[in-house]
């Protein structure tokens, strides 16, 4: 750009210089002109393919196996949409369609469900997604209309969840579970996340409900059981407190199963039962008691403030009472703080379901537990792409040490059973 140009760029824009138009223009001509070379290329390559089966254009060759047979219309997967071309076609000398090997190869790759799911959950809305792609001059393209993205955004994410629920477990080293339940519509999914030895999250499986009861937390863990959960051996299970939840894995996993419930729901659960001029101060006795890191201080300062509650709010320090011992059995491992207070609340899973609910806040009606159960799936594997290893993680060690102690007490509980008996 001369003075000239660089003045007047600098006049419209108050003496300072801006490139970006620039940019723009050079990052399009060169986009077109590899879209161009890329087709220009694919029909040589084609052609190319066509004239080794054929022989040379025009040339008379009685032995040739195969013949020329025009052009048919066809299209390519370029940029998430589908690009025409006119794809050279081949017959063989009894009449049947021969198909080059080029052709073949780059039919067989179709991305576009793919591209589809991954718009979306970047955000960009079926009616958008043309807008959304690279524009490709003077070629014709189709299948970015709102009703085909929708469909390949279905089968997508179908094929995404039945991924899921198919993954092998057998093969982490899963020190601890958290389950936790979210509302969408009617219906309520459940989410199990598993944290390995080394510190990994690993979504485990979904499964989907009217309710959170426990024939829907039975059969999730029925499913994670028949997909490698080890059930033979002491497990940390970090839940928000149903009690129909509570159930399901004790009825599953018996004694192995060390149960920490989610401090975080207590509070909520206590301080909702209260007005709002009470609610900072309980909460804060909460968090203080939770903090002490002595579990007798710590219960001690909680029965306390339950009782404080009893006269005038009897249905908080019912709901303080309730599986009070359950919210301190991560403080009675030991652990270091950093990883205590990973362990001891669903926050995790809240994290996730809180990018299903960005992901689907476009979604204006329900259309049943299978579409709930899609979307939550591409929701949590795409959060699942930026797990990263959870605080304290170093001291893992210290937890699969204490559930192998804990299994040990229970091997010794069986075999005085048998002795016994």
């Amino acid at each position: 750009m001369g003075k000239t140009g660089r003045s007047r760029v600098e006049e419209q824009t108050g003496g300072k210089q801006r490139y970006l138009p620039l940019r723009e223009f050079f990052r399009e001509a060169l986009w077109d002109a590899v879209v161009v070379s890329g087709f220009a290329f694919a029909q040589e390559q084609l052609e190319a393919e066509r004239a080794a089966l054929c022989g040379p254009r025009y040339a008379h060759d009685p032995e040739r196996a195969a013949m020329r047979a025009g052009h048919a219309p066809s299209s390519l997967t370029v940029g998430g949409r589908r690009a025409e071309i006119n794809r050279p076609r081949v017959r063989s000398s009894d009449g049947h369609e021969l198909f080059l090997p080029s052709w073949q190869a780059w039919s067989a790759r179709d991305p576009l469900e793919q591209r589809a799911v991954e718009q979306m959950v970047l955000g960009v809305s079926s009616r958008h997604y043309a807008r959304s792609l690279e524009p490709l001059r003077e070629i014709g393209v189709r299948g970015v209309s709102k009703s085909v993205v929708s469909e390949r955004f279905v089968v997508g994410t179908a094929k995404r969840l039945a991924e899921l629920m198919r993954r092998k477990l057998s093969g982490l080293r899963l020190i601890a579970v958290m389950i936790d339940g979210v509302r969408f519509a009617d219906h309520v999914v459940l989410a199990a996340i598993g944290v390995d030895l080394g510190g990994k999250k690993h979504v485990l499986g979904l499964r989907e409900g009217a309710t959170e009861n426990a024939a829907a937390c039975k059969a999730l863990l029925a499913d994670l059981i028949e997909r490698g959960l080890p059930a033979e051996r002491s497990l940390l299970f970090v839940i928000d407190g149903a009690k129909a939840l509570r159930k399901a894995i004790t009825d599953t996993f018996g004694s192995r199963a060390l149960i920490q419930r989610c401090r975080e729901h207590k509070k909520r659960n206590v301080t909702d039962a209260l007005p709002e001029r009470m609610r900072p101060t309980v909460r804060s006795a909460i968090s203080e008691a939770y903090a002490s890191g002595e579990v007798k201080r710590a219960r001690r300062i909680l029965e306390n403030l339950a009782r404080s509650l009893e006269r005038g709010h009897p249905s908080a320090a019912a709901s303080l009472r309730e599986g009070l011992d359950e919210t301190l059995t991560v403080m009675r491992l030991e652990l270091p703080e950093s990883l205590e207070r990973v362990l001891s609340s669903t926050n995790l899973i809240e994290n996730l379901f809180s990018r299903v609910r960005e992901l689907s806040r476009r979604v204006r009606r329900w259309q049943g537990g299978a579409m709930i159960l899609r979307w939550t799936a591409a929701g949590v594997l795409e959060a699942e792409r930026n797990f990263r290893k959870i605080a304290g993680y170093r001291a893992l060690s210290k937890l699969d040490a204490a559930l192998r102690a804990h299994d040990a007490i229970i091997d010794r509980r069986v075999d005085n059973r048998q002795q016994a008996a």
